[in-house]
């Protein structure tokens, strides 16, 4: 019944920009917490970015501070991760996840997407 769906991934050279959507259908948006995970080739999956249902507290994992921005618009379902000064090793599949009636997706994720892949250039 839930659905994720990510978009907006590519190729892009190092120090560029891109962003990344996530759109969520089959139940409210508003009660789940979101968030992106990646997952680079030969590694395991990890946490990269995490924000609470209305959308005013976010956290990052220390390696995208500052370049990564999560956001949300509960009106059109859609989460979003704008990413800057990308650099090569920002290269893998991202995730998007949701977790329901919760503040972090950090501790665990109900839903996820089937991914989409951004590969920086160097």
């Amino acid at each position: 019944q839930v659905q994720l769906v990510e978009s907006g991934g590519g190729l892009v050279q190092a120090g560029g920009s891109l962003r990344l959507s996530c759109t969520v259908s089959g139940r409210t948006f508003s009660t789940y917490a979101m968030g992106w995970f990646r997952q680079a080739p030969g590694k395991e999956r990890e946490f990269v970015a995490a924000i609470s249902r209305s959308g005013d507290d976010t956290n990052y994992a220390d390696s995208v501070k500052g370049r990564f921005t999560i956001s949300r618009d509960n009106g059109k379902n859609t989460l979003y991760l704008q990413m800057s000064s990308l650099k090569p090793e920002d290269t893998a599949v991202y995730y998007c996840a949701a977790r329901w009636l919760s503040t972090t997706v950090r501790n665990g994720a109900d839903y996820w997407g089937q991914g989409t892949q951004v590969t920086v250039s160097s």
